[in-house]
């Protein structure tokens, strides 16, 4: 198939040509991001190359093994394969020189609190070298402020082309709930985009307005649209550390913050969120770093967002303490513990930046000789959890079985169906102490005999 030199095409044809297959599209990344967009271009009938340097992933994924987080990337990747528009590939250059247009996922690292963009860098060669007149480049991964401009100069350099005159080139943030992330672009979210010059935009924004129902919001430049991602997470990183901030509050006044957080919020000008163990993920705990970053270097402190890093960071280490409250109570100093999910978030397998790590990390410090067993029912190897020795296990009732301790770190919908009475007689033990960082039991103010409970934002309550 040859190429169609997309950004000459007049916009109005650009969906026609969509769905008789003749755009070819080629995502470099195949992380939760890449395999959701591959999806969504796949179902709208495009040819999709998959980019991934991680050879056991592309085998996994070859061979329809790989652990996919939706049903809808999975019956994609399916069909694909079978009707031959997705293949996979660890060959960049060939799927630059394959492709009329190639998004770029792959993330943005962190060394010292600082953005590294090698992954970045490395792509946007790779793509200059089989780049092509005519073609299209769309950044999609969360990046510092500047970047979009970064890789037109690489892809400049490398491929001796220009920008607007022989290529598009664009950044359009990713807006996905991991687990959801197809819905997500094709009914939930409005699509932002933006590009380095006005020929970009126009075939960007046709590109997407083929997929979006919601539609297609265009950012005055590319900066803009870098800058309104990184924002929505800090939004929420900021709303997160005050939620963990009045909880703590909360247990001290011996109130529950969930029906106080109800009370407040339905006042339509409040939004209060709900707190937890942490945050974690590649996004939230991240976003705040780049524009921390950025904003030094423009002589700006931020204050606020320097401050809610630091609260929601330490917020582990708070769960923590209370676990080691409950060891003082309970009479125990060297515990069995059981620690109920390794996701950073509720029914998903993701375990980026988990603060669960952090807090095995700090009882592990803090109470010599305990045994820490964790639960999690969709991750089922972990290297941090083999590294310290610990035990992994999806198997509940073998998990809670003999704890002392009982920490529910992650709000998975199976241990929301969990009674304290059920975690008591599982455990089989004497007594029991819970600690809920997510305040979700909802029998907590009465417990059986031999409970004690405490939540992130819930008071002690003993029954001993």
């Amino acid at each position: 198939m040859g190429k169609i030199g997309i950004i000459f095409l007049n916009p109005s044809s650009i969906k026609h040509e969509l769905k008789k297959g003749k755009i070819v599209f080629s995502i470099y990344g195949l992380g939760y991001v890449g395999l959701t967009l591959a999806a969504v271009w796949l179902r709208a009938g495009a040819k999709v190359i998959g980019v991934d340097i991680d050879l056991e992933k592309l085998e996994k994924i070859n061979r329809l093994k790989y652990n996919f987080s939706e049903k809808e990337i999975e019956d994609a990747v399916k069909t694909g394969f079978s009707e031959g528009r997705f293949s996979i590939t660890n060959n960049g250059i060939e799927a630059s020189k394959e492709s009329d247009v190639k998004i770029i996922t792959v993330p943005v690292y962190l060394e010292n609190g600082k953005p590294v963009l090698k992954a970045i860098e490395s792509v946007a060669c790779t793509i200059a070298r089989g780049l092509c007149r005519g073609d299209l480049v769309i950044v999609e991964s969360s990046v510092p402020p500047g970047t979009t401009f970064y890789v037109k100069q690489l892809l400049e350099k490398y491929s001796g082309l220009s920008a607007e005159k022989d290529f598009g080139l664009g950044y359009s943030p990713e807006r996905i709930y991991v687990g959801r992330g197809v819905k997500d672009i094709e009914e939930r979210y409005p699509k932002i985009v933006s590009g380095v010059g006005e020929r970009s935009v126009k075939v960007i924004k046709a590109l997407y307005e083929a997929v979006c129902r919601k539609g297609v919001i265009v950012a005055s430049s590319p900066v803009v649209a870098e800058v309104e991602k990184l924002f929505e997470g800090i939004y929420r990183d900021v709303n997160i550390a005050l939620a963990n901030e009045l909880a703590r509050l909360c247990r001290k006044l011996e109130i529950d913050y969930r029906e106080v957080r109800a009370l407040s919020n339905s006042q339509p000008y409040c939004h209060l969120h709900l707190p937890g163990a942490g945050v974690g993920g590649a996004c939230i705990p991240v976003y705040p770093l780049f524009i921390l970053s950025t904003a030094k270097k423009y002589g700006e402190e931020l204050i606020l967002v320097k401050l809610a890093r630091k609260i929601n960071s330490e917020q582990p280490y708070k769960i923590a303490e209370l676990c080691i409250g409950a060891c003082k109570e309970i009479g125990l100093s060297k515990p069995k513990i059981c620690v109920l999910g390794l996701a950073f978030r509720g029914d998903i397998d993701d375990t980026r930046l988990s603060p669960t790590y952090s807090l095995i990390e700090f009882l592990l410090s803090k109470l010599e000789g305990c045994t820490i067993v964790v639960h999690d029912p969709f991750v089922i190897k972990d290297k941090f959890i083999e590294s310290r020795g610990l035990e992994l296990t999806s198997e509940l009732n073998y998990a809670l079985s003999g704890a002392d301790i009982i920490v529910l770190a992650t709000d998975h919908s199976l241990y929301k169906k969990l009674t304290l009475k059920d975690i008591k007689n599982i455990s089989g033990k004497e007594k029991v102490a819970v600690i809920d960082a997510h305040n979700v039991f909802l029998d907590w103010r009465n417990p059986p005999k031999g409970v004690i409970y405490v939540g992130s934002g819930r008071p002690w309550v003993k029954n001993l």
